[in-house]
């Protein structure tokens, strides 16, 4: 197997990979449920988006949707005026790998298909966005993915090496557009995975592991291994094994050193006894 090479820089894209939107959420206790699903779906509100990350302003959204489609113009003002509703916090276990990539000294950038109106409400629903060195929004720049411009736009910008340069997003044809642009592209598809692929690259930062139910970062530690207990009581607590040999831990040893450690705690203070 050919050798990657290292990866240096990450670049998340937000909607959905950083942050949850739901378009429904400006609409709540706000519209009735049959005006809202003819909203988004009968008149495919999301197809009319695209315009908008593409640099349309909601004016004239507005201005065109008066035209067409004149019985929806009280629903996009509820959703443009209530829009910070749709951002409905960040997305379980990124802001955790966006801590630990900035902790492993790894460029974070962002490059994202979202409003240049609305951008501004990302980052509150998600401050793991304020972490980001930058962010490439398509409104802005009035291109969307997966235009090829984009990526290149954002490679030049950054003076980034494609190579290693990992890119994450949650869309297919957004990350074939990346991959043929250089980029190492990786489909997002949950924390874990993600978490799993780069640690898989190579990257500095420490693995997920679950067992019976409980759950530890991973830590490279001397000839052995570091384990912090994230769902434990004290998400700082937790215990080493090590190698006599330094040859690496295998899984099963590593299991049982997980469900030994956890019979020993005290279930009353969630310490060692």
């Amino acid at each position: 197997m050919t050798d990657r090479p290292v990866i240096d820089t990450v670049v998340f894209d937000l909607g959905d990979v950083l942050v949850r939107w739901d378009p429904r959420g400006p609409f709540v206790a706000r519209l009735a449920q049959e005006a809202v699903d003819a909203f988004l779906h009968e008149f495919d509100f999301r197809t009319f988006n695209l315009q908008q990350d593409a640099g349309r302003s909601w004016a004239d959204a507005r201005l065109e949707l008066e035209q067409v489609a004149p019985e929806h113009v009280p629903a996009m003002d509820l959703f443009v005026q209530h829009f910070a509703d749709s951002l409905v916090g960040p997305v379980p276990g990124t802001a955790e790998i966006v801590e630990d990539l900035a902790a492993a000294g790894v460029r974070l950038l962002g490059l994202s298909n979202w409003s240049a109106e609305t951008f501004h409400l990302a980052e509150p629903a998600a401050p793991a966005i304020g972490l980001l060195e930058g962010v490439v929004v398509s409104g802005h720049e009035k291109l969307s993915k997966p235009d090829p411009r984009i990526y290149a736009l954002l490679v030049e910008r950054y003076g980034l090496d494609p190579a290693r340069t990992l890119f994450t997003d949650d869309s297919p044809p957004n990350i074939a557009a990346a991959a043929a642009a250089g980029l190492d592209a990786v489909h997002f598809t949950s924390a874990d995975d993600l978490r799993e692929r780069l640690v898989a690259r190579g990257v500095a930062i420490p693995r997920h592991v679950t067992v019976d139910g409980e759950r530890f970062a991973v830590r490279p530690h001397g000839s052995g291994l570091a384990l912090t207990w994230l769902s434990g009581p004290d998400p700082t607590y937790g215990f080493a094994i090590g190698s006599n040999d330094g040859s690496p831990i295998p899984e099963d040893v590593l299991a049982a050193s997980i469900r030994s450690f956890l019979a020993d705690i005290d279930p009353a203070t969630g310490y060692l006894e």
